[in-house]
């Protein structure tokens, strides 16, 4: 019965945690042909297991660097900026689409940064059975190519879905900003403010990446 519960709280865990993710796999791949944006949601999916397999070793020792969950919020909003610029450019035709390397780039690093949660929570929910890591990992792996084909494809048909993709990378970097202890013991803050904060800096982040790509149209 106890196996049973660690399997369920993983597959909880891993549905939970992977959506944002998912969402960064799909906003970087939907502009990418048909053919190459299944072959960059694999190989960066893929990737992406590699990386956490490796962040699984190393959790403890990452959880005591101090300012590294800030830096990797703030990397967060920049990607978030990245990518709705590129999508605002793509729909009014002043680029081409991105390129699968650009692709495959982006979900690594957004996917590094934002999996330490993940890792952490089912490391924790499988006590140290590697069976169930294994299955966590790879459960995990599923769920970030198929919900992010399902991103990829809503985007394709309703482009404006980017700013709700964008806007949710962005306020998961908010939030892991003021998640990290060396914020965090200069500013706590919490419950509803913490959640006026977020959506603050979410909606400047997105106001920004539409400026940007504003600026870049006149010049």
């Amino acid at each position: 019965m106890n196996f049973l519960s660690q399997i369920l709280r993983i597959v909880v865990i891993d549905l939970v945690l992977s959506g944002d993710n998912a969402v960064v796999i799909g906003l970087a791949a939907h502009r990418l042909e048909p053919r190459q944006r299944r072959q960059a949601i694999i190989l960066g999916g893929g990737a992406a297991i590699g990386l956490r397999i490796a962040l699984t070793a190393i959790a403890a020792f990452l959880l005591q660097l101090r300012g590294l969950q800030a830096a990797g919020g703030l990397l967060l909003l920049w990607i978030a900026i990245k990518l709705l610029k590129q999508e605002e450019e793509s729909h009014e035709g002043l680029k081409s689409a991105t390129t699968m390397r650009g692709a495959i780039a982006t979900i690594l690093v957004a996917d590094f940064i934002m999996s330490l949660d993940n890792v952490l929570a089912v490391a924790g929910a499988s006590e140290g059975h590697m069976g169930l890591l294994i299955f966590a990992l790879l459960l995990s792996m599923g769920i970030l190519m198929f919900l992010g084909s399902i991103v990829a494809t809503l985007v394709n048909r309703l482009w404006w879905l980017a700013y709700v993709g964008s806007g949710v990378i962005a306020w998961t970097g908010s939030a892991m900003i003021f998640e990290d202890p060396l914020v965090h013991t200069r500013i706590s803050v919490g419950g509803a403010l913490l959640h006026v904060i977020c959506a603050g800096i979410t909606l400047v982040t997105l106001f920004l990446a539409h400026l940007l790509h504003r600026r870049s149209e006149d010049e």
